[in-house]
């Protein structure tokens, strides 16, 4: 019975880290570029329950022998053993902003921070006063040639992610669309772009952002036959789906509930044992 306890107390556990990565999913529905995750959970490893002090023989399909017939087997319940990102491509969402920038395909932007170099999908960019190309925080984007400084009005960017500028616009000059007639238009960099050989061990850093572990392996520069296809004027959107974790919610209270039930019949029985059998028996 104390083992029925514990079983019912391994899966409520479980079910309460099940549903905080549903309610992660959920809080950040509509949060650029997020990626879902999702919970794996894994049975404790199952034990065969023999008849004590029987001189019984028991004989095995290869030959081997054991003393003692085998009852059957008995889990140990259920626990946590994962998140993991989910990287499914999200919906795409036109904005107008030239500093969107939306990627279709697997990948990642790089971009540069305090702690060293991160990954995101989310493109919500914006300029910085001195020109650079920076994320909601200041952080610079990326190219494959360090950080990318353009102007307003006075940058570019094609599907393969690069960039281009009117080189008659100086950096600190920002220039109306239709002043800007793009006479002397010259590649300046191009969108650095990442993938790595086991991103679902990539490490949250919050703000849509990612580093690197042992796991995931380092960053690798994408082919320009494997980069995704770079959408200026766009962002992509939290491939959360709102109503399949809204149903997941509430079937995991409810598998909390059910293994909360076991615990207050297996104590309710134990009570017996204790207070009803063992008393009878003294």
């Amino acid at each position: 019975m104390v083992k029925g306890i514990y079983t019912g107390a391994s899966g409520m556990i479980a079910t309460e880290n099940e549903l905080n990565s549903v309610a992660n999913n959920l809080a950040n529905v509509n949060t650029d570029g997020y990626k879902m995750e999702t919970s794996v959970l894994k049975a404790f490893p199952e034990m065969l329950v023999k008849r004590l002090n029987d001189d019984g023989l028991v004989v095995f399909p290869l030959g081997s022998y054991d003393l003692g017939p085998v009852v059957g087997k008995m889990g140990t319940g259920v626990e946590f053993n994962e998140a993991f990102i989910r990287f499914e491509q999200g919906n795409l969402q036109e904005t107008g902003n030239e500093f969107d920038l939306a990627l279709e395909g697997q990948g990642f932007m790089c971009i540069q921070t305090p702690d060293g170099e991160r990954y995101t999908r989310d493109g919500n960019f914006k300029i910085s006063l001195d020109g650079f190309l920076v994320d909601k925080n200041g952080n610079k984007v990326l190219g494959e040639n360090g950080p990318i400084q353009i102007g307003r009005n006075n940058f570019a960017i094609d599907y393969y992610g690069n960039i281009y500028i009117n080189a008659d616009i100086p950096y600190d000059q920002f220039a109306t669309k239709t002043d800007n007639e793009w006479k002397n238009m010259i590649k300046l960099d191009k969108l650095k772009l990442v993938d790595f050989d086991e991103k679902r061990y990539l490490k949250r850093e919050g703000y849509s952002l990612y580093a690197e572990t042992d796991f995931s392996g380092p960053a690798t520069v994408l082919p320009d036959d494997f980069k995704p296809k770079v959408y200026q004027g766009f962002v992509e959107k939290s491939n959360v789906n709102p109503v399949w974790e809204m149903t997941r919610m509430i079937e995991v209270q409810r598998l909390y509930e059910a293994n909360q039930k076991v615990i207050q019949t297996e104590d309710e029985m134990l009570g017996k044992v204790i207070n009803q059998v063992g008393r009878g028996m003294a």
